[in-house]
């Protein structure tokens, strides 16, 4: 089996790799994304590629199956760049992966799709993906979403499947992440637990986690079936204000919705912080999944609690930890993390 993946070298694309390289069905593997790595996976061939602007049809042409994993987090002030990737470019993928004849197409959707829903118990893939529309991030997976329900009716012979996993967590991507949600001002030392005194109690502030390594396996489990269709994945148990006091050692205070969505607010618009307050919308608004089919159908089990991924990304975001990718790599941030004031926190790539 030849695949291709697209955004190798982020947080899941280094996971998916990292699966692929032990899986004796995969042949060759042609891992894309805009820079390349500073390290070798086995199988694996590393080609420089856009899906904005670049040519995808000849990548795709042999290959059995596309992984689309390639998406812009940031900037978060300016939404025309991270759409034109985001969505435009996926939009281009999938005419590329038609138009090369490609028999199999993974997609990294995501729990931001659905539409607000409960938190007082999992819902499964059936529940209605149109988003939470305050947030940019959902609108795109919602409009992406779409396309892909327009590729299917066009093209049913291509097998489709569809990734809706929760909060992606992993030690290696903890400089990324930081980066991308917290930003410059954020002090590794104040994560030690003790440190922070207490975490909001917030109404509907709950959600599910999973390790990034457990989503790399989804997604081999996932090229090596005929699995079709969408698939929730979440680890064991829902994070909630408890979970969170205890990982961080801190008190629950009771903080209202709106106090939280203010301060989201606030410190965005001074620029203290690159993530616009959309993301506190979509945390407090959309559903816990139901992972069943997942298990039932690819024989998926995840090997790490959503707690214990959880901390292990607070440990590693305290130590600093990276790996050896541009999105993931510290020096992606520059001496001083002088490369992330620049952007503007969120103003610009």
């Amino acid at each position: 089996m030849r695949v291709v993946v697209l955004g190798a070298t982020g947080n899941v694309g280094t996971s998916v790799l990292e699966s692929l390289e032990a899986e004796s069905g995969v042949d060759e593997i042609v891992a894309v994304a805009r820079r390349a790595p500073g390290r070798a996976f086995a199988r694996t061939t590393f080609e420089e590629a856009d899906i904005a602007t670049s040519e995808l049809v000849p990548l795709f042409r042999g290959a059995d199956a596309v992984v689309h994993l390639a998406w812009l987090i940031q900037p978060g002030r300016t939404e025309s760049m991270t759409y034109r990737v985001n969505v435009a470019g996926s939009e281009r993928v999938f005419q590329a992966a038609a138009e090369a004849k490609v028999p199999a197409l993974v997609y990294a959707s995501s729990v931001g799709a659905y539409s607000p829903g409960p938190k007082d118990h999992p819902v499964d893939e059936s529940w209605p993906t149109e988003g939470i529309h305050s947030s940019f991030y959902s609108r795109h997976k919602v409009a992406v979403e779409r396309a892909l329900d327009r590729l299917e009716r066009a093209q049913p012979e291509l097998r489709v499947v569809r990734m809706r996993p929760g909060l992606i967590f992993k030690a290696q991507a903890a400089t990324e992440i930081r980066r991308l949600f917290a930003g410059p001002f954020l002090p590794r030392a104040l994560l030690r637990p003790g440190l922070i005194p207490f975490v909001p109690d917030t109404p509907r502030l709950r959600f599910q986690a999973v390790h990034s390594l457990d989503v790399g396996d989804a997604y081999r489990r996932a090229l090596m079936s005929n699995a079709r269709g969408a698939f929730n994945l979440a680890a064991d148990p829902t994070i909630g204000p408890g979970e969170l006091a205890q990982i961080l050692h801190a008190r629950p205070i009771k903080v209202p919705p709106q106090v939280l969505r203010g301060s989201a607010a606030v410190t965005f618009a001074l620029r203290l912080q690159p993530s616009e307050p959309g993301w506190v919308d979509m945390a407090l608004a959309v559903p816990l999944l139901d992972s069943t089919r997942a298990r039932t159908e690819l024989g998926w089990q995840p090997q790490h609690s959503a707690t214990d991924a959880l901390a292990e990304l607070i440990t590693a975001m305290r130590e600093g930890d990276e790996y050896a990718t541009p999105p993931l790599a510290a020096a992606t941030s520059g001496p001083a993390r002088i490369r992330e004031l620049v952007t503007g926190l969120g103003g610009r790539p």
